[in-house]
């Protein structure tokens, strides 16, 4: 079951980190996206000890990844 997860879920995980990156316009944005991605990935199959605990945690990171990396972004543009 766990291998048929993940089968199923990879490909959404992966596009839609392709999607979080591909929408937002600064480096440090693009970078803490696939940072939180992978570290949230990371927490949640250690967490949660599945598949489906990885993917909810990537989701998690990229989004959190993506907000600090935009804001980082807006700071820096401004100086």
């Amino acid at each position: 079951m766990d291998l048929f997860v993940m089968k199923t879920l990879a490909p959404w995980i992966l596009a839609l980190s392709v999607c979080l990156t591909s929408c937002t316009s600064g480096p440090y944005a693009q970078r803490d996206t696939a940072i939180g991605a992978l570290g949230g990935a990371a927490a949640g199959g250690i967490i949660g000890r599945s598949v489906g605990g990885a993917a909810v945690g990537a989701g998690l990171g990229a989004l959190g990844g993506n907000l600090i990396g935009g804001q980082r972004d807006q700071r820096n543009r401004q100086y």
